[in-house]
């Protein structure tokens, strides 16, 4: 059986399912169900202790990329496989997403809307892509595709990962003693980058140092990627130039957090790749076959290297 614990649109999503997995046994939350018939579960973050009653529980599919409260959980035994989404259609809006605040940024168009605020009739001299120098951290599935698009636009792109990557027209550097050198050649850093106990507080104070002065920042992958304290001091001292951020260490951002008002900020909450049903339960459908079959599905994770 498969079960799903989802918080919105679950009638959606079971007949996404029941589409793609017709030879499956399939129920949603709050259905009940005999726990000892569950083999498959797809969910985000349950409440507390939710996998302790199943016991012949073979995988959990994670409704997104990002699986770091799954790994989080201790009601999950150890041989339970977790699957994230690889991309499910969230390539394409994440490379939307990066190319607005890359367009933003490298086109002044944060400096005009503050002229606009005052009057101010002042033109910028223009900076073109082929001049503009733009680092992505993380070059999965997503960070892949953001990389080859803006270089396939003209940006002079750099990518940044853990283990050795290729991509086509990109230069590609990775592991920890090559990242102060990527960031101190950026005009526009993109993160998106996984939670990890690696990339956690990655850009420190610093890291964020390095960054040329008048660089700009944006940060669609996980919140704790950054050490907001820092970032914001260093906006406030004109070291850096502004910062598009999607994702925050606690969420949803509290009403009254000063970071809504700052001025060189532009706060979106967490929309930059939404998850998307159909393709989403094709893939983890696809999953399920394969694990059936004896195989490993994608987006498999490894659990000692927390992705």
């Amino acid at each position: 059986m498969l079960y799903l614990s989802i918080a919105q649109e679950a009638e959606h999503w079971l007949a996404a399912f029941r589409s793609t997995l017709p030879e499956l046994e399939i129920n949603a939350w709050p259905a009940p169900v005999d726990p000892s018939r569950v083999r498959y579960i797809v969910t985000w973050n349950p409440p507390a202790g939710f996998f302790a009653d199943f016991l012949n529980l073979e995988a959990v599919f994670a409704q997104g990329a990002g699986i770091d409260k799954l790994l989080a959980r201790d009601d999950l035994a150890p041989d339970v496989h977790i699957v994230r989404l690889s991309n499910a259609g969230m390539a394409a809006q994440m490379v939307e997403y990066a190319l607005f605040g890359v367009l933003r940024f490298q086109r002044d168009f944060d400096h005009y809307a503050e002229q606009q605020m005052d009057g101010a009739w002042r033109q910028h001299p223009p900076r073109l892509a082929e001049a503009t120098r733009v680092s992505v951290l993380g070059l999965g599935a997503i960070g892949a595709a953001v990389a080859s698009t803006l270089a396939g636009l003209g940006y002079r792109v750099s990518g940044w990962s853990r283990s050795p990557r290729e991509l086509p027209g990109i230069r590609c550097v990775h592991g920890e003693a090559a990242l102060g050198a990527l960031l101190a050649d950026t005009d526009i850093l993109v993160g998106v980058l996984p939670s990890t106990p690696d990339t956690r507080g990655l850009l420190n104070r610093e890291r964020l140092a390095l960054l040329p002065a008048g660089a700009a920042l944006i940060n669609a992958g996980r919140g704790d990627l950054i050490d907001l304290a820092a970032l914001v001091e260093l906006l406030d001292n004109g070291r850096l130039r502004g910062a598009q951020l999607d994702v925050f260490p606690a969420e949803p951002l509290a009403a009254d957090d000063a970071l809504w008002r700052h001025p060189k900020l532009l706060i979106t909450p967490h929309i930059a790749a939404a998850t998307l049903i159909e393709p989403s339960a094709a893939q983890m459908a696809d999953g399920i076959r394969r694990l059936q079959a004896g195989e490993l599905p994608a987006g498999l994770v490894e659990r000692q290297r927390a992705y």
